[in-house]
């Protein structure tokens, strides 16, 4: 099954949904970032949730950010998303290897760290950014979300994530859901969503065997009918640069420019999103001296 997220609302109005598949888009964060199986889980669950949160969009150019620092060994995880659900991120440390937990589930929780923050940012293209920041609750991120829906934007959310991991450490499934009960939903229908979403137990269990991201949306909407609004394909999507990369450079301004090429006459920077490198020698950096003083 290709990556694929889905869009729907009950034919009332009163829930939307979002599901989706991201196996590829997680298994090409594995291969690029060599993640151990808990960081793969772990990257790969935010990845997923910002996959799905990037369709909450306006505009081609606004952007969220996911982020979690915790205080365990997997220090921070990040996510970035655009709103055609276009997705880059990196964890701290990505060779990070806890035990697995006694019922043989990977232990996310215990990699990323039960105190720390989930910070969200939207950059909308106004003059400042929107953050919202909540303490985290278990460090399985799934939880840390559906807090800070009801926290930080007061709307009523189940979220669901699973990555299902390999022995070869390659990604054998991974998905996930986002639920919202709007404002005029009534009892009837909230209750049906609570016993769906407590009837779920695993959502690598419901994606095993190929299966796409409908088999979520069936799950979580039981008993209510819906409609699919829209169909996007998630992918893992980095848009670096070395023109970027110079514009960052030159960003730091002539002093440091200078002290650059007199200490090191060279400079190598790697994007933590895909790891490309990009080296620049001496000759380099004085063209871009010369940019920076016009």
């Amino acid at each position: 099954m290709n990556d694929l997220m889905i869009r729907a609302v009950t034919v009332d109005g009163s829930v939307r949904a979002f599901a989706a598949v991201t196996t590829e888009l997680s298994c090409e964060a594995q291969r690029m970032h060599q993640t151990t199986p808990v960081a793969t889980a772990a990257l790969g669950r935010l990845l997923t949730a910002a996959s799905m949160m990037g369709a909450f969009l306006k505009s081609d150019t606004d952007l969220l950010t996911l982020q979690l620092t915790g205080n365990g060994p997997l220090g921070r995880v990040l996510a970035v998303a655009d709103s055609q659900c276009r997705v880059k991120g990196y964890v701290g440390n990505p060779l990070c290897d806890i035990p697995k937990k006694e019922n043989g589930k990977l232990d996310v929780g215990s990699a990323v760290g039960k105190n720390g923050d989930l910070t969200v940012i939207r950059d909308l293209g106004l003059k400042e950014p929107y953050v919202g920041r909540i303490p985290l609750v278990s460090g399985e991120i799934g939880d840390d979300l559906t807090s800070y829906f009801a926290t930080s934007e007061q709307t009523p959310s189940a979220v669901g994530l699973g990555v299902l991991v390999e022995r070869d450490y390659t990604v054998r499934c991974a998905g996930g859901f986002i639920v919202q009960v709007l404002p005029y939903a009534d009892e009837e229908a909230i209750s049906k969503l609570e016993e769906n979403v407590a009837r779920i137990g695993s959502v690598t269990d419901l994606l095993e065997g190929g299966k796409g991201p409908e088999v979520l949306l069936d799950a979580v909407l039981d008993g209510l009918e819906y409609e699919v609004t829209d169909r996007i394909t998630p992918k893992y999507y980095c848009n670096c640069s070395r023109e970027r990369v110079e514009k960052a450079l030159i960003s730091m301004g002539e002093q440091e420019l200078t002290d650059l090429i007199e200490t090191d006459g060279k400079a190598q920077l790697t994007c933590h999103f895909c790891d490309a490198v990009y080296d620049f020698d001496k000759q380099d950096l004085q063209n871009l001296l010369d940019a920076a003083k016009k």
